[in-house]
């Protein structure tokens, strides 16, 4: 079981990116850090999805815009066993990373 930064991942423009995948048997509590690295704006899509795609009930932030070299951060995540944190990015330059905890019930 893991604790502090959980993994981290540079978002390609477009695409959904697993970032974090919580391991069977197991739970986590983490939170997740997106940055707009780069100089323009960005739509910034975050849902914790039993799935590489997401559903629509599963969005925790949709289209939020992320002006440049600015942050989002999202606190408090439960994540069940095999749930992952899955981010869209309208454009490049886009870094996520998730840090927590993974502990058993």
């Amino acid at each position: 079981m893991a604790t502090g930064r959980l993994a981290g991942a540079d978002i390609a423009a477009g695409t959904n990116t697993t970032v974090y995948a919580t391991p069977a048997d197991i739970y986590t509590v983490a939170s997740l850090n997106i940055v707009n690295r780069g100089n323009q704006p960005t739509v910034i899509n975050v849902a914790i999805a039993d799935l590489d795609t997401p559903t629509l009930g599963e969005y925790i932030e949709f289209e939020t815009e992320l002006l440049p070299k600015n942050i989002l951060e999202r606190t408090g995540i439960v994540l069940a066993a095999t749930q992952k944190i899955v981010v869209r990015s309208s454009q490049a330059n886009v870094s996520a990373v998730a840090f927590g905890i993974e502990t058993t019930a």
